[in-house]
């Protein structure tokens, strides 16, 4: 799911231990992460930003690039880190990159809620389930969702994880007047956690191995997909111009990533070694075990459902999900948000 937006650089020892900095549904910086392809003169430059940071999620795109998938399809391709998913839209929006993958819960409240955002479209599914979770530790006193109320959560403002809770909570038969969040910078949200101060973070379901190496305890991972079943996880998205004036080389782009998103799956191990020749300070281990815990999510439990697709009835059930909790307004379709002529088919 999201993510979502459906957290970082703790300390310089958390860096070391997992990648460059910490999971899932928030935000943030870091370095450079990426370099550009090696393209030809006749390659279209393209920019394109990972969901949030240079994580292990986000190592397919590092494949594609090493492995020449966007070169044969036509692309010099720049991977950068990216921000989460309200950032990243903003970035399309604007133009500054041309394709990134974004919580398509987090997408779908930007074009339905209150604020309401255009100009960009989804092309492509990177996950077939939301990844938005909350993660604890043992010894917290949380085993399952009802035991949230009472306990103090923290998430960077403007999370997936936060901004779908309560949908997750009304689902989940918890009373989210019982429930409080702390907010926390991306930087600090894992210590936050192994500190004590706080019972519980938002997450994705693939933070896990990183907040256990922070913590040196066991986590426990309470994934809103046990709930929210037809939420998709990240998509891939470009600007409602480029897939207009484009859909072509959109098509050729979907199919260069996917085959990346693949091979990462099939082969967590060679993606983790490949991931480190791009960002510093990936360790292998880390990617890899990202990876292997994200395969379930990318995998459609529908026999031959390929990678990618998104399928027009079950965004159409995950709208009235928001529009039902009240968080998006009637009358959004999910043509507004996707471009399902692009899409491979469900």
């Amino acid at each position: 799911m999201q993510r979502r937006t459906f957290v970082r650089s703790v300390v310089a020892g958390a860096l070391a231990l997992t990648m460059s900095a910490a999971a899932g549904c928030s935000d943030d910086s870091g370095d450079d992460g990426g370099n550009g392809g090696s393209g030809n003169g006749s390659s279209e430059k393209i920019t394109y930003l990972t969901s949030f940071n240079t994580f292990g999620r986000d190592a397919y795109a590092y494949v594609a690039l090493e492995k020449g998938y966007f070169k044969d399809a036509g692309f010099d391709v720049e991977v950068k880190p990216g921000s989460g998913t309200g950032e990243n839209i903003k970035a399309i929006v604007a133009g500054k990159a041309q394709f990134t993958p974004v919580d398509l819960t987090g997408a779908l409240l930007n074009a339905g809620g209150k604020d309401k955002v255009t100009g960009f479209t989804a092309t492509a599914a990177i996950q077939q389930r939301t990844m938005a979770a909350i993660i604890s530790l043992e010894g917290n006193g949380i085993a399952s969702p009802k035991d949230l109320e009472g306990k103090l959560l923290a998430d960077q403002p403007g999370s997936v994880v936060q901004g779908l809770f309560p949908t997750y909570a009304k689902l989940a038969n918890i009373d989210v007047n019982k429930v409080k969040w702390q907010p926390t910078s991306a930087q600090t949200l894992m210590g936050t956690l192994a500190s004590g101060k706080v019972q519980g973070i938002g997450q994705f379901v693939v933070g896990k191995p990183t907040v256990e190496g922070i913590a040196k305890k066991k986590a426990v991972v309470l994934p809103y997909s046990d709930y929210l079943q037809d939420l998709y996880g990240n998509v891939l998205i470009t600007s409602t111009d480029y897939a207009k004036n484009n859909p072509d080389k959109v098509k050729k782009f979907n199919e260069a990533l996917l085959k990346g998103l693949q091979d990462s799956i099939d082969n967590p191990a060679e993606a983790g070694k490949i991931m480190t020749k791009y960002v510093q300070t990936a360790k292998a281990e880390s990617v890899a075990a990202e990876l292997t815990l994200m395969g379930p999510y990318v995998r459609s439990a529908a026999a031959g459902i390929p990678v990618g697709a998104l399928d027009a009835e079950r965004v159409a059930r995950s709208i009235a999900i928001l529009q039902g909790s009240g968080q998006i307004d009637p009358g959004l379709k999910p043509e507004a948000v996707i471009n399902f002529d692009l899409t491979p088919k469900a």
